[in-house]
């Protein structure tokens, strides 16, 4: 999944985006409203963490825009300002839930994690793809009834394959989805992921289901599917 941080403290943006990272997430940070509003209403994303203080265009001003560009994703306020008015504005703008500053990241997490399991209500919790399973919530793989144990980022991989199974994913894309950079044909990061989450998934299991395409990138596909 795929979080929006707009955060202009560069200590707590640097925090939050590190930490989001290693619970799992592919994250985007915006140090600025304008910015913020910008990806927000151009990229994809599951949830926006937003602050409210913010240089430029405020919080409020980047959650108008988010909902006047008809984008539905859960936002989450973070605001040092703890009147009633000021949350309520916040609802009435949209958001979804607030928390104020100062917070525990154990708290900021557990309502992330709530306003992604409401949002994806009607989505299923758990990808199957053969005899593959991928629980989104508990963070669990489990292929022909055996734990599979990945990392973070083999975790965000294989969803990535799954969630588009079939398709044969860029090299490029892999690398702004799964690691949040531009692809660099001299690193093989993408060829040393694969492989490992290849060794976990595939060998001793049939049918093998990653496979590469050689000089376009990769697809998870069944053999009915080839």
């Amino acid at each position: 999944m795929k979080l929006l941080v707009v955060e202009d403290e560069a200590k707590t943006g640097d925090y939050l985006r590190q930490g989001l990272t290693e619970a799992g997430f592919v994250v985007d940070l915006a140090r600025t409203g304008t910015d913020g509003a910008h990806l927000a209403t151009t990229d994809d994303y599951d949830l926006v963490v937003l602050d409210v203080m913010l240089p430029g265009l405020d919080g409020w001003g980047v959650m108008r825009r988010i909902r006047e560009a008809g984008r539905t994703m859960p936002v989450l306020f973070l605001t040092a300002r703890g009147q009633v008015d000021d949350r309520v504005k916040g609802l009435e703008l949209g958001a979804d839930d607030y928390l104020l500053k100062p917070f525990a990241f154990s708290e900021l997490l557990a309502r992330v994690r709530t306003l992604l399991r409401r949002g994806r209500a009607k989505e299923p919790e758990v990808l199957r793809v053969a005899d593959v399973e991928l629980d989104l919530m508990r963070r669990r793989v489990v292929r022909a009834g055996r734990r599979i144990d990945l990392t973070a980022k083999e975790f965000l991989l294989l969803e990535l394959l799954m969630r588009r199974h079939d398709e044969v994913l860029p090299r490029s894309l892999i690398a702004s989805q799964v690691w949040d950079m531009n692809f660099d044909s001299d690193t093989n990061v993408i060829e040393v992921a694969v492989r490992r989450l290849r060794a976990k998934i595939d060998e001793g299991f049939e049918p093998r289901l990653i496979h590469t395409v050689r000089g376009m990138g990769y697809v998870l596909q069944t053999p009915e599917e080839a």
